[in-house]
């Protein structure tokens, strides 16, 4: 016998689970983005996804810059 699925923990608002708007700088707005999507994909609908791309673009929060990696300058000297 397989154990039960847990039910993950749903926001009391829009009734998403709180993993997919954690992180939003705009939990109502990206929650109304899924659920017009999702609406879409159930009618078989089209679904324009550079508009859902670039919403959920601008909902994410900052990502750390990659620091780029020095080099060596050709008059350096090694230790060693």
């Amino acid at each position: 016998m397989m154990a039960a699925k847990r039910r993950p923990p749903k926001d009391k608002k829009t009734g998403l689970p709180k993993s997919y708007l954690s992180g939003a700088k705009n939990k109502a707005a990206k929650a109304r983005e899924i659920k017009r999507t999702a609406a879409l994909y159930k009618a078989g609908k089209n679904i324009d996804i550079a508009a859902v791309s670039k919403s959920r673009t601008e909902q994410g929060g900052k990502t750390k810059s990659k620091t780029t990696k020095r080099r060596n300058r050709k008059g350096s000297k090694r230790k060693g």
